[in-house]
């Protein structure tokens, strides 16, 4: 507060062609409050919902989905509170960073927290995005052969590897640097010295853009098995609808990443390429356009569950009358499926995708 009433004394007594500066100062601050307070509450519900879901979820598949998407959840709320409380203090610091970063640590923290929650959201989508293929395509090798001790393990690799690039710098001693609107640091993109100073950044955005693209790859491929095994299957499967619900998920985390995060990882890419000057509006629009990732991300928790889209449907046949009875009778049957879903073993989805069915005796003896 007391920061806040200096930097506005400071402005009234600057002349009157920086008053545009201290608007638009203040402006920063208050959208980075917001953004804190909105991605904060929304990560925060979003967990609370997924949680109560894993703790009452008894099929395997299931268990792994909901250990992906809490940790997705759990990554984008610490983002969201240490970096957006490091970009308040620099805000409020008036991004003197020579004054209250001399030695440059704070520059470094702030630099390898901004790679390391950017790339964890990425990681983590493509792991479960992988995890519903093998789930779809290969059912009985899901069910088999991959434990829970896998999946924390995988989890556990995403995080690693996240780490590991965002330490980099201070290892091949290639500190972060304070980018040109002095509100975040991030790798030396301009003025590079030699061939370390363009692998880091154009490693970074590669790595992202392969994660993007493992998600839409494997994506596609389990909504085209879905979508072959409805067809193949006239007859009701109790398997279908919790796989159709984790998709729409999947393809909807994948559309936010790829719209929020394609601009920045696109735009690094062409920076460490290219001997091109950057543009400090349009680099700090590309990060805000990336920190709404982690506010969005939630919300497809929140909005896309069976039990929100019954009360659309719900809403929907009551507004517009018989138009709707047969959608709402479908939404019916499904959660009634998925009711029952939650007591049946892996073999009803070996069914649904025109698999041979194993006996249950037999995979729990395996497991």
């Amino acid at each position: 507060m007391s920061a806040n009433g200096s930097s506005e004394s400071s402005c009234r007594s600057e002349v009157r062609p920086t008053n545009n500066t201290c608007f638009q100062k203040e402006l920063s601050i208050t959208a980075s409050v917001i953004s804190m307070t909105v991605g904060i509450f929304s990560n925060s519900l979003a967990l609370f919902i997924l949680l109560k879901s894993y703790s009452s979820i008894r099929t395997k598949s299931r268990a792994s989905f909901l250990l992906f998407a809490s940790s997705l959840v759990i990554t984008d709320l610490l983002g969201h509170l240490i970096n957006g409380s490091l970009v308040l203090f620099v805000y409020s610091a008036e991004k003197k960073w020579e004054n209250f970063d001399p030695y440059q640590i704070i520059c470094t923290i702030f630099g390898a927290c901004m790679v390391f929650f950017g790339l964890s959201p990425l990681f983590l989508g493509s792991a479960m995005a992988v995890e519903r293929c093998i789930g779809v395509t290969k059912p009985i090798f899901h069910s088999t052969v991959l434990a829970s001790h896998h999946m924390k393990r995988l989890l556990g690799v995403t995080w690693l590897l996240a780490a590991l690039v965002a330490a980099l710098p201070v290892m091949l001693s290639k500190p972060y640097k304070v980018q040109r609107s002095r509100s975040w640091c991030f790798f030396l993109i301009e003025q590079t010295k030699d061939w370390l100073d363009v692998l880091l950044p154009l490693l970074f955005s590669l790595l992202g853009l392969l994660a993007l693209l493992i998600s839409i790859a494997c994506n596609t491929l389990t909504g085209c098995v879905l979508i072959q095994a409805k067809l193949r299957h006239k007859h009701h499967c109790r398997s279908m609808p919790y796989h159709i619900e984790m998709i729409c998920q999947l393809l909807a985390i994948m559309l936010v990443s790829c719209i929020c995060w394609g601009p920045l990882l696109i735009h690094v890419t062409i920076l460490s390429t290219r001997a091109t000057d950057e543009s400090p509006s349009f680099s700090l629009l590309t990060i805000r356009m990336a920190t709404w990732n982690q506010i969005l991300d939630p919300w497809v928790y929140i909005l896309l569950r069976k039990a929100v889209l019954r009360k659309i449907f719900v809403l929907l046949h009551g507004c517009c009358g018989s138009k709707f009875y047969t959608l709402h009778r479908w939404q019916r049957s499904m959660l009634h499926s998925s009711a029952e879903t939650s007591s049946s073993s892996g073999s009803s989805d070996c069914r649904c995708l025109g698999k041979t069915p194993v006996h249950d005796v037999v995979i729990k003896s395996i497991t």
